[in-house]
């Protein structure tokens, strides 16, 4: 560790402590997850080591990177991307009630979001655990990160994992029946973060899990706010259908002409020389209706 300066705990993973070191090689701050092996089970052990086995397996502008990991006084130290911007669900919270993103601004987001989900699946693994708490944002919260890799599962080709991980109000509909399930359970976790985005609250809550994995099962959640585009409406119970056979894949859902438009500025955005991009305002709803690339839809859209 004399490579690294100690600046202060910033959080608390499933299986250990998260802190923010400065390295001083190259005056980079880095989050060290710390991780000691002696007092976990056998279990939590396997699951420190596929951490490490998935964050050396991804590269990818959208998914926290790693740099290493050692062991230490019987510690195991995973050494990862700091995102200065905490994480999506602090700051959908931190808008206040009523304060909604523009659609252009929450699609700006989600796409990459997407994007770093297509590395992940192409590279045979589920995340299992796409929650808004697990989205890492940049200083400006207009870059996404994946993170928290601790219950993925690595895929042969075509199967399906069966165990039943992940948090409780984003479990899809197949993991809630205890079905065989794939990656179309991360594309429904997508349009569960979607939704977050939409309406800064989760689509399925309730007192008790029997009442959430109902609500889950019958794809009820409340309409967003009549001043998104029925495009938008429309692609997000797309993400949402209960049945997993009628759910996109990751292919699919990036071309869909609503994604598709905004992955165009987004890589434009992006792309930009620094010294003539523009800021992309992370605005609130006005009382204009919002614009949107049309989505076509098949069949009739049933309201809940």
């Amino acid at each position: 560790m004399e490579n690294y300066k100690l600046v202060q705990a910033i959080g608390r993973g499933a299986y250990g402590n998260v802190y923010l070191y400065w390295r001083l090689e190259d005056n980079r701050p880095v989050v060290i997850k710390k991780l000691p092996m002696e007092s976990i089970s056998e279990e939590e052990c396997e699951l420190t080591k596929n951490e490490v086995r998935v964050l050396s397996m991804l590269q990818h502008p959208n998914i926290i990177e790693y740099f290493d990991n050692y062991l230490e006084n019987n510690t195991m130290m995973i050494v990862m991307e700091y995102a200065p911007g905490g994480n999506l669900y602090d700051y959908l919270r931190s808008r206040g009630e009523g304060n909604l993103l523009q659609e252009e601004d929450v699609l700006h987001l989600f796409c990459q979001l997407v994007l770093g989900m297509q590395h992940i699946h192409n590279s045979n693994i589920l995340h299992r655990d796409i929650k808004s708490n697990n989205i890492l944002l940049d200083r400006s919260h207009r870059i996404v990160k994946i993170g928290d890799f601790g219950i993925s599962k690595i895929l042969s080709s075509k199967s399906k994992a069966l165990s039943v991980v992940g948090t409780p109000c984003y479990l899809s509909p197949e993991l809630c029946q205890e079905r065989p399930y794939n990656q179309k359970s991360d594309v429904w976790a997508l349009g569960c973060v979607l939704y977050e985005m939409l309406t800064l609250r989760r689509a399925f809550e309730a007192e008790t899990l029997p009442a959430l994995i109902m609500k889950i099962m019958r794809g009820i959640f409340a309409p967003i706010h009549p001043h998104y585009s029925q495009e938008m409406r429309n692609f997000l119970h797309l993400l949402l259908h209960v049945d997993a056979a009628q759910r996109p894949s990751i292919a699919q859902v990036l071309a869909q002409p609503l994604v598709f438009s905004s992955l165009l500025r987004l890589h434009a955005d992006l792309g930009m020389i620094h010294c003539a991009s523009r800021p992309l305002r992370l605005s609130s709803v006005g009382s204009e209706r919002l614009r949107s690339p049309k989505l076509p839809v098949k069949g009739q859209v049933k309201e809940r």
